[in-house]
């Protein structure tokens, strides 16, 4: 009776004590900072009816629980309420946007917040993140805070509480998935993407799972690959190949007219003689998972398992001897661009005419603006490898999100009315989608115009265009806002993308190729895989890396 009672002594209910400030901490996360997780789970048809009542509370506390008995470990004085300041906080702010957007924070979720820059930043916020932060964070911080200090206590007993509480909260749970274990196994199973819904577990693990991936990497440049980098001989007066790789950004294949889409968002490209492969696939659902992956020789697959960062198409390309030049319209190049010239749209380079206005506001320019200055850019490359050939890429903006209001300029907004707001959900899905398609739009004509600078430089180039986005978009289909869904359980809106070639047909690119061949590919399934094998091939660059069999112009060369 003494010990029984000596143990219950650690657990009353004074909100002085660490303990109990986490536990009361951990109710209120676990009940009320999940609401998405409620919300998501009340709407299976799984759980209906008073089974599915009962599992959901035991759910609940199952998820109080474990984030009791993980905190309890960490009930210390001077700890107790920084420590629970910032997880309340950080709880407010994912269920704020787990609930809006319906995203889960996983591991590659936490990558692409680490590498999301201030523009990005600011579309995300919103009247209703302020009120998810206040309500759910900042308020009971504040009663945290307002407690008196806590009593004195000797060090055994205070780590003796602490491991009472975590191993109560531990056995609590596991009683509690015992009693509903069919229901849990099964939904579980069925839905995955649940689990990096559970705040702010999954904080922690993602968090955790992120920084022990990148302490795994090792320092110091990436790995040389393609060291025998070499261009193929060129016959008598043949010109250098020019080759433009847009990079889209966040652009869907099926809101392309020239995919099937019953609207047309591409009026300028369906009057060209454009390429649009109908089944092409990404390799990630974020641009921190995409962007380096396409660019890699390795293909997705083996990309994954890579050990350490290797060098990428941009390198080797170098290394063949060809000029690289990498403009940004957007966050930067996630290091691929690090060992090449490079530079943003906004940053013209001496010689260039003044931007245009209403190109930039200042802080985000339109991207057009990736085709001002293009000849004064290529100026300042080396002459000798311009005489070889150019390998030119360009990063869009694109259709980034929430606030596609922001992708296309006032007099390229053809689908009205759109949504004005990056609180998404909030909009009716029609004007989200008009939002969106108008960002479409704008894709159509910057790629239709860099044709038309393309062909303009035809008479010391033979120039060709490679346009591929990096992942799709979810525009509230099943309740998902944006991107970033962990890849085995994404819907195919954001792994499905487009991917538009336009090789003009009196260049000599187009007269090595067998007539029709490239057209009969376009319902063929293709991916990020072919984009690295394809501009190798397409600019006469060999090297070890290079495999003809993911080019996609290698089975129509004559």
């Amino acid at each position: 009776m003494r010990l029984l009672s000596r143990l219950f002594s650690w657990f009353r209910p004074e909100p002085s004590r660490p303990l109990s400030q986490v536990w009361l901490v951990s109710l209120w996360m676990g009940l009320l900072a999940n609401w998405p997780l409620w919300k998501q789970l009340n709407s299976l048809p799984e759980v209906a009816g008073l089974r599915g009542t009962l599992f959901t509370l035991a759910f609940m506390g199952m998820v109080t629980a474990a984030t009791g008995a993980l905190l309890s470990l960490l009930a210390w004085p001077r700890i107790t309420r920084p420590l629970l300041t910032v997880l309340l906080l950080s709880a407010a702010a994912l269920a704020h946007f787990i609930g809006s957007y319906g995203i889960v924070f996983d591991p590659t979720m936490v990558v692409n917040m680490m590498q999301t820059d201030a523009r990005e930043t600011r579309d995300l916020l919103s009247w209703r993140l302020g009120l998810s932060l206040l309500a759910l964070g900042a308020l009971p911080a504040w009663w945290l805070w307002r407690q008196p200090a806590a009593p004195r206590q000797g060090l055994g007993a205070r780590l003796g509480g602490n491991l009472a509480g975590f191993g109560l909260g531990l056995l609590a749970m596991v009683l509690l998935a015992l009693a509903v274990f069919a229901d849990l196994s099964s939904t579980m199973r069925n839905y995955k993407s649940l689990r990096y819904m559970v705040t702010p577990l999954n904080a922690v693990y993602s968090l955790s799972s992120a920084t022990l991936r990148g302490q795994a990497v090792p320092s110091g440049p990436p790995a040389v690959i393609g060291a025998d980098a070499h261009l193929l001989p060129r016959a008598d007066g043949a010109k250098p190949p020019l080759l433009l790789l847009v990079v889209g950004e966040t652009a869907r294949a099926v809101n392309f007219s020239l995919n099937g889409y019953a609207r047309n968002t591409n009026p300028e490209l369906s009057k060209l003689p454009v390429l649009s492969f109908k089944q092409a696939s990404s390799c990630g659902t974020s641009t921190a998972a995409s962007l380096p992956c396409m660019f890699s020789p390795l293909g997705r697959s083996a990309y994954l398992d890579q050990k350490q960062p290797q060098e990428n198409l941009l390198d080797v390309a170098q290394r063949a001897g060809l000029a690289v030049l990498w403009i940004d319209n957007q966050a930067g190049c996630k290091g691929l661009c690090d060992r090449v010239p490079n530079s943003f749209s906004a940053q013209l380079p001496a010689g260039a005419a003044p931007m245009p206005p209403g190109l930039c506001d200042g802080e985000e320019c339109f991207d057009e603006a990736l085709l001002h200055g293009l000849d004064a850019r290529i100026a300042a490359l080396d002459p000798e490898r311009l005489k070889r050939g150019l390998l030119l890429v360009m990063h869009q903006m694109g259709s980034h999100g929430p606030a596609y209001f922001k992708r296309s300029p006032p007099d390229l907004k053809p689908f009205q009315p759109e949504c004005r707001s990056n609180a998404l959900q909030q909009c009716p899905r029609e004007q989200v989608v008009n939002g969106y398609d108008n960002t479409i739009a704008t894709t159509d004509r910057l790629l239709a115009r860099s044709i038309a600078w393309l062909q303009g430089q035809s008479s010391r180039f033979d120039p060709g265009m490679f346009y591929m986005s990096d992942h799709g978009e979810s525009l509230g289909e099943n309740g998902l806002y944006l991107h970033g869904m962990p890849y085995a359980m994404a819907p195919s809106e954001q792994t499905h993308v487009p991917l538009i070639l336009w090789v003009p047909e009196s260049g000599a690119l187009a007269a090595s190729l067998k007539p029709g061949c490239l057209a009969g590919l376009r319902e063929q399934p293709v991916s990020h895989d072919n984009l690295f094998h394809t501009a190798m091939g397409w600019l006469g660059a060999r090297a070890d890396v290079y495999k003809p069999q993911w080019d996609l112009l290698a089975g129509c060369r004559r």
